[in-house]
């Protein structure tokens, strides 16, 4: 069957369900394990599901010593300090606000990208930008004004996860010269499931509770849970993206961002009864529109010149 770009905007539309879905999967995996035994066992997951794809021939890895070495410090951003923030702050803040946050992203990578990579924002997108960084602005305001210092506190680490990402982002830009999308994917999960082992190994040691690491996985929900996180939200989210990237504009793909957005609300107040404020409406308004309006802006030359090519975009 040959595919088009009715086949990649349903792709782009089930990566923006999945993704969306994935702070409620974060939310009811931490009622069970703690923040560094989710990240263990979801890693494990997805080098697991990338290792069998790399050993069938399905997707190729070509990587010497050298090279992999050259990829670290993409993976100090993402997934060690991303996740790192993210799984902490999923800890303290629903996850309704943590999809907000989150559609925040392509905002902070325009911005990083124009003072590291030299892209020229048009006046339109400099606007937008003001927009979404009002939004976030706004949420945090009023949190912390409120009487949840906790939620405050995990709003901010999830705002510290969307600022890693969006490093990263500017890296891969960069990196994608040189690797392909699946060496940068392997490399990174690879580093994810390597330290995050290695910590909460040596924490359930040091505790003398090295069997408290697969209590959790006792629980038929837990590991339902880590499955979709590790294979469903990393794995398969990332094919999906890139090949919708194959097919249409970037600028097109990531506006359904603002989609999984929506969906991590719903599935927040809908599944785990979590109570959506003014705020968030307002906050995640202000942001929605804002990345939609830089990406519908139309890029200068000299920023077009420095993006990666949409094969290659992760």
């Amino acid at each position: 069957m040959k595919l088009n770009a009715k086949h990649a905007y349903g792709a782009a539309v089930l990566h923006a369900v999945l993704v969306g879905l994935a702070f409620l999967f974060g939310k009811v995996a931490l009622e069970t394990a703690k923040p560094i035994d989710l990240l263990a066992h979801r890693f494990l997951a997805s080098f697991m599901g990338i290792s069998i794809l790399a050993t069938t021939k399905i997707v190729t890895v070509n990587l010497t010593g050298r090279r992999f070495l050259r990829l670290l410090p993409l993976a100090l951003f993402y997934p060690l300090m991303f996740f790192s923030f993210q799984t902490y702050g999923l800890m303290l803040a629903s996850s309704s606000e943590g999809g907000i946050i989150q559609a925040s992203t392509p905002v902070f990578v325009m911005i990083l990208a124009s003072h590291f990579l030299g892209e020229r924002l048009t006046r339109a997108q400099k606007a937008s930008v003001v927009l979404s960084v009002i939004g976030v602005l706004y949420i945090l305001l009023q949190t912390g004004s409120g009487l949840e210092v906790t939620s405050f506190r995990g709003v901010v680490l999830l705002l510290c996860s969307v600022l890693a990402f969006a490093a990263y982002n500017v890296l891969v830009r960069k990196a994608v010269a040189d690797f392909s999308y699946w060496e940068i994917t392997f490399s990174v999960l690879a580093v994810g499931f390597v330290v995050f082992t290695f910590v909460t190994v040596v924490n359930h040691l040091w505790s003398g509770d090295f069997s408290g690491l697969l209590v959790p996985l006792k629980n038929p929900g837990y590991i339902f849970s880590v499955l979709y996180l590790g294979i469903l939200s990393t794995l398969v989210t990332a094919m999906l993206y890139n090949f919708s990237l194959s097919k249409l504009e970037a600028s097109r793909v990531s506006v359904f961002g603002s989609l999984a957005t929506v969906i991590s609300i719903l599935a927040g107040v809908i599944f785990l009864k979590e109570q959506l404020f003014y705020y968030h409406v307002v906050g995640s308004i202000l942001i929605i529109g804002g990345v939609v309006g830089t990406n519908l802006s139309p890029r200068s030359r000299k920023g077009m010149n420095h993006a990666p090519n949409d094969n290659q975009r992760l």
